[in-house]
């Protein structure tokens, strides 16, 4: 299903009525990431272009309301503006920037945590029959419908009336999911939930990576653990993330070192050892060529931000 011109331009007149309501939440907080009183619903607000911010993402649901933004993952870049929503499948190290924002029109945008289990729930009841299909990519940019803008609506206008979100933003939410399910991108999508696809296997297997990047990886044993020769995980974990397994587990480790750099004053050679590196000098190259300058200079132009 491929959203027609017509229906794109209704959907971007929608997101000046939903701007407007983000706009309202997040008045007087401050540029980021806010939190609101529907769990898993937060929402973004930035005054000024800003700078490429690398992090880990979670699966999640992301328009753009107001503005434009890029996001980079590897290699690959692309730039989404109103009306337009990612679609964050996997646990991937992505870098986001606003590209498009004053603090007379900021940036603004609508971000879902997505909950496989209630996708799962959902995909029984619609089309729980799909096969075994090849691997998607984890992430997607595409242009939203106006049923999942009226969506976005109806729940932000909840956060007015706290007494109705219990029993109602669940009921929204669903509706959302159902929207992405039956959205050109549902394939993708039913993918994150579905017992057994390609998908789902590679992401139980980003999760163990996650959880133990400190230590040596060996492709063979992560390959057993999705039940896939090496080359057929090889070739399923690079479609799914755009990157290998080692370049996947070398952002993780990169990414965790800047944070222990940061938070906890550490230095180039300590957050290297807790992050699972030998060489020191290894490091700081692979550093320099991640983030755009050594470990000290970018830590200290990070602070200075």
């Amino acid at each position: 299903m491929t959203i027609d011109t017509q229906s794109h331009g209704t959907a971007i007149s929608q997101c000046g009525e939903l701007a407007a309501l983000i706009a309202r939440h997040t008045d007087g907080k401050g540029n980021g990431a806010h939190t609101t009183a529907i769990n898993p619903l937060a929402f973004t607000r930035e005054c000024d272009p800003s700078k490429a911010i690398q992090s880990v993402s979670e699966p999640l649901l992301a328009i753009v309301v107001q503005g434009k933004k890029e996001v980079l993952l590897n290699e690959e870049t692309y730039r989404y503006g109103v009306a337009q929503y990612l679609v964050v499948s996997v646990d991937l190290p992505l870098s986001g920037c606003v590209v498009e924002a004053t603090p007379n029109q900021p940036y603004l945008g609508f971000k879902l945590k997505l909950d496989p289990a209630q996708l799962c729930d959902i995909i029984a009841q619609t089309n729980p029959d799909i096969g075994q299909k090849e691997s998607v990519r984890g992430w997607f940019i595409s242009d939203a419908d106006p049923s999942l803008i009226d969506c976005a609506i109806r729940l932000t206008k909840l956060l007015d009336t706290p007494q109705d979100i219990a029993f109602l933003a669940p009921m929204i939410i669903r509706e959302i999911y159902y929207r992405l399910l039956m959205g050109e991108q549902g394939e993708a999508v039913r993918q994150i939930a579905t017992s057994g696809s390609n998908m789902q296997r590679i992401a139980l297997v980003i999760k163990q990576i996650k959880a133990d990047f400190t230590k040596p990886l060996r492709v063979e044993d992560l390959a057993e653990q999705a039940n896939m020769s090496p080359s057929s995980f090889h070739r399923h974990f690079k479609a799914v993330t755009s990157m290998s397994p080692l370049q996947y587990q070398k952002q993780l480790r990169l990414l965790a070192a800047r944070q222990i750099m940061l938070a906890e004053n550490a230095d180039a050679t300590q957050a290297a050892y807790q992050v699972g590196y030998e060489s020191t000098s290894h490091f700081s190259r692979e550093y320099a060529r991640m983030f755009g300058a050594p470990p000290i200079r970018n830590i200290q132009r990070l602070r200075t931000a």
